[in-house]
């Protein structure tokens, strides 16, 4: 029986997300949700989210007390990331800039960075990864035909953050996440769970491919950090965050230049989100983002149907360019590239996976804070 197409009538989510429901008005969960989460989270009024940001920098001060660094600001460079650094700067904090080079970086990226660190007077710390085996587990990832090649980069950022969380005594790791412009949950179909080392080393066996130097953590590590008390806390949701009313202040003060789309500070993450999931998975992860700006009436409905109605490269040659730079990076062929964007998709937990546990500790956390 063939699914009739539906998208929401209040944002541009559409059934295509898993566990999509709509109202008799044909407004989405998601949206319904993150509306939800955005009056709950938000203090009552600006000077109630000052005070509120002040003691959570005061804490953070505490608890860095003596130490080279009070916490730790993971940079991608993009805007998200760029106005962390700038915010945890601006209210006297002393953080160590964090940033994971898995050889894909853009120009721009490296250039934001520079910028970023030098102009705030912060310590970058860069890890970069062994390019030949982060190009043989991308290859693992592309042969198992699975959603989320990029398991791989943010499994491997957490467990750098962490490592060097420990390393400093640093209980606070900051970054630029928020409810306001990323609040909507993500459908489960569109990415697969960031701590599942298990499932990294299951799809890496399955071609013969050895983890050796690419830093790894499982959930048993995130659970070990978390009874250590190191905490990973969307920053941005301590401050009233207009999205582009902070590129603009990057611009400004700080030399920033923005990117046309999230996350596309990487070329493949651009590549990926912008051809790859659409073309092999038909997922549009815009969709999600520009919902969220819906939501926080950073965007109207209308303004993201206008995006949606231009593909993620607007310019062809874009395409093309990144296209041939994928091929030469990973040494496909036209042809390989083809056969995989025409073979079905395999779900992750085809492999061993830690995702249960994950789940059941969820659960058991939801009970346990329910019955204090």
């Amino acid at each position: 029986m063939t699914q009739t197409y539906q998208e929401c009538t209040r944002c541009v989510m559409d059934a295509r997300a898993a566990d999509a429901r709509f109202d008799e008005q044909g407004r989405c969960s998601y949206c319904t949700n993150m509306l939800t989460m955005l009056a709950n989270y938000q203090p009552a009024s600006p000077a109630a989210l000052e005070l509120k940001l002040g003691a959570f920098v005061e804490k953070v001060k505490a608890a860095g007390r003596g130490k080279r660094y009070d916490c730790i600001v993971g940079v991608s460079g993009g805007a998200d990331s760029a106005y962390a650094l700038y915010l945890a700067k601006k209210m006297g904090l002393r953080p160590l800039a964090v940033h994971m080079d898995n050889g894909w970086n853009s120009e721009l990226a490296v250039n934001n960075i520079e910028n970023l660190v030098r102009k705030l007077g912060v310590d970058l710390y860069t890890h970069v990864v062994e390019w030949r085996e982060y190009r043989a587990l991308q290859q693992a990832f592309f042969d198992a035909d699975v959603i989320d090649v990029e398991l791989l980069y943010d499994n491997a950022m957490l467990a750098v953050n962490y490592g060097l969380a420990n390393k400093y005594g640093i209980k606070y790791m900051l970054s630029g996440s928020n409810t306001t412009t990323e609040g909507m949950r993500v459908p489960r179909n569109f990415n697969w769970n960031k701590f599942d080392r298990k499932n990294i080393l299951a799809i890496a066996r399955r071609d013969g491919v050895r983890v050796r130097s690419l830093p790894t953590i499982g959930v048993k590590g995130f659970v070990y950090n978390r009874l250590r008390g190191v905490q990973w806390v969307p920053f941005l949701d301590y401050i009233d965050y207009n999205k582009q009313a902070c590129i603009d202040l990057l611009v400004r003060e700080l030399g920033y230049r923005p990117y046309p789309y999230k996350h596309y500070e990487s070329i493949f993450t651009r590549f990926y989100q912008g051809y790859l999931l659409p073309e092999k998975f038909g997922v549009d992860k815009r969709r999600m983002h520009l919902s969220s700006l819906i939501c926080s009436d950073q965007m109207t409905r209308a303004e993201a149907k206008r995006h949606l109605a231009h593909s993620p490269y607007p310019d062809p040659d874009d395409l093309q360019a990144d296209i041939e730079y994928f091929l030469k990076k990973m040494n496909w062929s036209e042809q390989d590239l083809q056969d995989y964007l025409a073979r079905p998709a395999r779900p992750h937990d085809d492999f061993a996976s830690e995702a249960p546990l994950y789940e059941r500790l969820l659960a058991w956390q939801k009970r346990y804070l329910k019955g204090r």
